[in-house]
């Protein structure tokens, strides 16, 4: 059987009329990389829900690969998230008006789970590639990170059968424009980047010993 990676993007929140995630993985859908099938859905700004569709994502596709896809406030370049923590606390509301504070995703689950993916390689041959790209160590408290702690404490509780993370992407040129300061990404060059990293993702099965770290 050919190997199946799922990538998943958030539609549209926070008054926003496009998401650059949503945008990326509907031309993403039905492509080969690196000879594997890429299979793609999108999922709803809402807690719980959104947990809820990639399960059934997960289900119906039963991928060897996960990445999930989400727009990133103020990113300036393609970022691999490393980790995701077990609290909610949105700073805005869902596409649901649910906005909690300081809750646990899983209330018996670990403080944080780390990404299975190879997240410094990935940035380092993207960077080669030309694509702006940095490990990222925090995913917010947002339905990003969300989704990030339920995809991996799934992950946990099926073993090592399948690897998964997160990567977060700019706004579009287009919302930018609208946004004085904020930084953005043109849709070729995100496309390019995510290409770059599930491949990077389906060949290296560990990741690079080099720098990925910040100051603050």
């Amino acid at each position: 059987m050919k190997t199946r990676v799922l990538i998943t993007g958030f539609e549209p929140f926070d008054g926003e009329a496009v998401n650059p995630a949503l945008e990326a993985v509907k031309q993403l859908n039905g492509r080969i990389i690196a000879g594997a099938a890429v299979i793609t859905r999108p999922l709803p700004v809402v807690r719980w829900k959104a947990i809820t569709a990639l399960k059934e994502a997960i289900t119906q596709v039963n991928p060897d690969l996960i990445i999930a896809v989400g727009q990133g406030l103020s990113v300036t370049e393609i970022q691999v998230e490393r980790i995701a923590i077990n609290v909610d606390d949105f700073r805005i509301q869902d596409n649901e008006g649910r906005q909690p504070v300081d809750e646990p995703i899983e209330p018996d689950g670990p403080a944080a789970y780390w990404s299975t993916l190879p997240v410094k390689k990935m940035v380092a041959v993207m960077r080669e590639g030309g694509i702006p790209a940095s490990v990222s160590n925090t995913a917010g408290t947002f339905v990003c990170n969300h989704l990030f702690y339920g995809l991996m404490h799934l992950l946990s509780l099926e073993g090592s059968r399948r690897r998964g993370g997160f990567i977060h992407i700019p706004y579009l040129p287009e919302q930018a424009v609208h946004k004085p300061g904020q930084p953005s990404m043109g849709l070729d060059t995100v496309l390019r980047g995510l290409e770059t990293a599930v491949a990077c993702a389906l060949s290296a099965t560990e990741d690079g010993k080099f720098t990925g770290g910040t100051l603050c």
